[in-house]
């Protein structure tokens, strides 16, 4: 039995088992978590070295036929296995409060997507590692100054520290993506709660970059409404800003709105 992938579900399958392995292996029990939620885990190809590496593995796949498959084949994950999407599950419900990892080969079509939700339960999530579509694995481990660096970047950033790990070609994969792949890791930070108005930062990433080519003042005209607000972060670009400056730019709207 095999499983055929599915191009609604974005699956490309992993066939290379060296590279299976050097993937699990990035995964560093971060905070001493070894309880992991794969997403996506398709035939396995990851999750037979995840297994090997000690860890707690439960896996989560929209896919029946994938579901099916793993039951079948590794028995290992009885009673762990989650039919379910991951964008729109109860993970509370699912896996408790207590702490758990996201790992996995992860489904190109929304993985912008499970990066914003992990940020979302980020304190329950010490550590998320797998593959990407380079561009996004790129995007979310750049820093500021670069073109690539953007909504993503800073709020990922904000809360994780992130290592690209390294890059995968086309050819290992089962049908072959038209693109390249990225592995990147990233292991939550000591900033749990930030000094400043977490919702009001959030608005303000977003509005600066939705206008990236404008300077800040101007995309977020609409937010301080022409109050007296003066500082050289007003003049530049969003994507020279860091997190920090990010926080302290978000401080200091919050004093005259």
């Amino acid at each position: 039995m095999s499983v055929k992938a599915k191009k609604h579900l974005g699956q490309h399958f992993l066939t290379d088992k060296n590279i299976c392995q050097k993937i699990a292996n990035q995964y560093q029990k971060s905070r001493g978590c070894k309880k992991v939620l794969e997403i996506g885990p398709g035939m396995g190809a990851l999750t037979e070295f995840l297994l090997k590496n000690d860890l707690d593995v439960w896996a989560m796949d929209v896919d029946t036929e994938s579901i099916d498959y793993l039951k079948k084949n590794f028995p290992a994950l009885e009673g762990k296995l989650l039919e379910a999407d991951f964008l729109k599950a109860d993970l509370n419900a699912l896996l408790g409060d207590e702490p758990f990892s996201v790992v996995g080969n992860f489904p190109y079509n929304i993985s912008s997507q499970i990066l914003f939700k992990c940020i979302d339960f980020r304190n329950q999530i010490p550590e998320i590692m797998g593959m990407f579509q380079r561009e996004v694995a790129q995007r979310v481990a750049e820093p500021p100054g670069s073109k690539q660096y953007g909504i993503l970047s800073v709020l990922l950033q904000t809360y994780y520290d992130i290592d690209y790990c390294f890059t995968v070609d086309e050819h290992v994969f089962n049908p072959p993506p038209k693109v390249k792949s990225g592995v990147i890791r990233c292991v939550r930070n000591d900033r749990d709660k930030l000094p400043c108005d977490e919702k009001l930062f959030k608005q303000l990433v977003k509005m600066s970059f939705n206008q990236r080519r404008k300077t800040i003042r101007n995309s977020i005209k609409p937010l301080i409404k022409g109050k007296g607000l003066d500082h050289e972060f007003l003049a530049l670009r969003p994507e020279v800003l860091s997190v920090d400056q990010f926080i302290e730019l978000t401080q200091l709207v919050a004093s005259v709105i």
